[in-house]
């Protein structure tokens, strides 16, 4: 009896320890995931490069677009730069401010 009276604490002790050590490493790998929005009126090459679907060359665009035109006055007037359609914007919509 007493041999399974330390087993289970020995368990709980266990348990207690994993758990604790869990919930710090869950938070963190959702700060982690949680990225900092690039704001398309000031990135620079590479990081518009950062987002879904945005290469070098349609970050140039960008670049050009901002500009040409001046700063971009909402997120939507990315669909105003070439090859930047609904299917790029929504991919990326999430990720960008002004």
């Amino acid at each position: 009896m007493k041999n399974y009276l330390v087993k289970g604490m020995v368990l709980s002790l266990v348990l207690a320890v994993a758990l604790t050590a869990f919930v710090p490493f869950e938070s963190y790998a959702a700060s982690q995931t949680t990225e900092k929005k690039i704001n398309i009126n000031t990135a620079s090459l590479t990081e518009l490069q950062k987002l879904p679907r945005i290469g070098e060359k349609i970050a140039q665009r960008i670049i050009d677009f901002r500009k040409e035109n001046g700063k971009f006055k909402s997120t939507t007037d990315l669909l105003k730069v070439k090859g930047i359609g609904e299917k790029i914007f929504n991919s990326i919509k999430d990720r960008i401010t002004v």
